[in-house]
């Protein structure tokens, strides 16, 4: 359930609640903007006897980013705890800033077991409620579906009262419910990554996303497992087939009136990975349900999108298996061919991500999109190289990448862009078939992305996001929780809320819902520029966008894609990580 949020221009110290926590610029005059301005914490020294006062002055607090102390009130304000969080400069927080502080306050309100939050705001920050909202509703987020007695939480946050020292903007009403509708999107993605494989295998992901689309009045396909065989997807075929569960393709469409641009999304969701006949240790194995996160931002991102409802027409891929040892697996050796038609040698069952990921590009470049993203839990080497906290990305463009990083920045997730190194381009190379799936051990995450530029086709602008590390979080970070985390969403949010912005049209008003609450454009971030050159070269590329096996050519609308036979689930219209050698090392680092 979303919490009750409030909002109106108030001191906190006069507000009632089970815990109040205030954030506050730098003390002594380096946060403010006038020498008399409003505080958040004014009235609470005097309410409490002078006691705020005395530990300021024994902690040394001086209103540092993160510094924070906190006191029982002992009945003389209207909650139980006060705490007192830095800002550090007001002026200098980004959107990840506040909404980590956002976090940290409702995570502290679930631990005191409080029920009523009072978040106390400083003066300028009024415009950032939805990233306030978003950090709230991130922070507060547990996984308790399958506690029971003594491990069930008591209690658990309800309601909200932000308490701005300014004026509380004529939009907020549209700024929180714009930040609910974000996070329950990204909330969506962190119950799908941390459902068990034994409840979440493709069929049941396919109709998550079913909900999903029911839920935001988008529309929805989803292909079984003969319309995959149908269609020639024979690398979801090949990875799945060896599973009791078998393989499911779902697209999820969003068209608005007029589209200026079409951006298509690909998530990878192998709901649980054994690493196949290349079966991985036993040693982290359990994690392995998360190897369905990019299907799962997918899912949470087109439940958002369908909400928000941006100037941008806008696709989500996701392919689904269960990757699996049975008579009837997939070897090493084997050697198969795909929906692009391009024949691929199997090296390692335990490198499967890439494989169903080729065949969703292969479908998703039908669609003849402006800019193709895919995001997968792809390789431990790009963990190595990151580590846990941080994602990988690829562009084939520099306007792409400049494109994806402005909205990375925007968005505060942690994404570093990696080489696209064409010499190890050979490493694919296959004596039997047209491609190798594996290369060397060293270089891993790029080799990975080098064979999935192979199925991209003509599209024009690409980006390859490899989210191996941040995907699980194994602890508590900024506003991401233990667990499955939703990484990714809110940057391919902001790369479709620019897009939106950049449809409205230069000096233009913000396009409705997602422009009026999000973050704000950059200057001298613009989107891809079609240029004369380029249009020619599209030109082109539509002549040869549809892959081999896809059934019927571009349509005018592509809401459905590309036209489906008998096997395909059509919706109505309701409006691992993978190993880089075979080391003896975790199936974490190994995925």
């Amino acid at each position: 359930m979303p919490l009750k949020i409030s909002v109106r221009s108030v001191l906190p110290s006069r507000e009632a609640g089970d815990i109040i926590v205030v954030g506050t610029p730098l003390l002594g005059g380096g946060g403010r903007s006038k020498k008399n301005q409003r505080s958040t914490l004014d009235g609470f020294d005097r309410a409490l006897g002078g006691a705020l006062g005395r530990l300021i002055k024994k902690e040394e607090f001086k209103g540092k980013k993160d510094q924070q102390i906190s006191l029982s009130t002992l009945g003389r304000v209207k909650a139980d705890r006060l705490i007192v969080h830095g800002l550090g400069d007001v002026a200098k927080l980004t959107a990840g800033d506040v909404r980590t502080f956002a976090a940290k306050a409702a995570r502290a309100a679930n631990a005191d077991k409080a029920k009523r939050l009072v978040l106390g705001i400083p003066e300028g920050l009024e415009d950032r409620l939805r990233e306030i909202v978003e950090g709230l509703e991130l922070g507060a987020y547990r996984f308790t579906k399958y506690l029971t007695g003594d491990r069930r939480p008591k209690a658990e946050l309800a309601q909200v009262a932000i308490c701005l020292v300014g004026e509380v903007p004529k939009d907020a009403k549209e700024r929180i419910d714009a930040g609910q509708i974000v996070a329950a999107g990204v909330n969506l993605a962190r119950d799908l990554s941390n459902e068990p494989p034994n409840v979440l295998y493709p069929d049941t992901l396919a109709d998550a996303a079913r909900n999903a689309a029911k839920d935001a009045n988008i529309k929805v396909q989803v292909f079984d497992y003969k319309e995959i065989q149908k269609r020639g997807m024979k690398l979801l075929q090949a990875v799945g087939q060896g599973s009791e569960h078998k393989p499911a393709m779902v697209h999820l469409s969003y068209v608005p009136p007029n589209p200026k641009r079409r951006i298509a999304f690909v998530g990878k969701g192998i709901t649980f990975d054994s690493g196949g006949l290349s079966i991985k240790p036993a040693a982290g194995m359990g994690e392995m349900k998360h190897d369905m996160s990019g299907a799962a931002n997918v899912v949470g991102l087109m439940n958002v999108i369908g909400k928000l409802k941006p100037d941008v027409e806008v696709h989500g891929i996701v392919a689904a298996a269960e990757n699996m040892p049975d008579g009837n697996s997939y070897r090493p050796g084997d050697v198969w061919g795909s929906l692009d038609g391009k024949s691929v040698e199997i090296i390692n069952t335990d490198a499967e991500g890439r494989l169903i990921l080729a065949d969703a590009l292969a479908y998703a470049r039908s669609l003849e999109p402006d800019l193709l993203v895919d995001n997968a839990t792809l390789t431990g080497a790009c963990v190595v190289a990151l580590g846990n906290s941080c994602s990988g990305w690829y562009a084939n463009n520099e306007a792409t990448a400049e494109e994806f990083a402005a909205a990375a920045k925007a968005s505060g997730e942690q994404m570093w862009r990696l080489p696209l190194l064409e010499d190890l381009k050979d490493q694919l190379k296959s004596d039997s078939a047209d491609l190798k799936h594996t290369g060397d051990r060293w270089g891993g995450s790029i080799s990975a992305a080098l064979f999935l530029r192979e199925f991209i086709g003509n599209v024009p602008n690409w980006v390859h996001c490899d989210i191996a590390g941040p995907a699980m979080g194994d602890r508590i970070r900024g506003w991401d929780p233990k667990g499955g985390t939703g990484h990714g969403v809110l940057t391919f949010l902001a790369l479709v809320d620019r897009a939106s912005r950049a449809a409205a049209g230069a000096g233009a008003a913000p396009a409705p819902s997602v422009a009026k609450a999000g973050p704000p454009v950059e200057e001298g971030a613009a989107p891809i520029a079609k240029t004369a050159a380029r249009k020619t070269k599209k030109a082109s590329a539509r002549k040869s966008a549809q892959p081999a096996g896809a059934k019927g050519g571009p349509k005018k609308s592509t809401a459905e894609g590309p036209r489906a036979t008998k096997g395909a689930d059509v919706g109505p219209d309701v409006g691992a990580r993978e190993p880089q050698g075979r080391t003896k090392t975790s199936a974490r680092k190994r995925r």
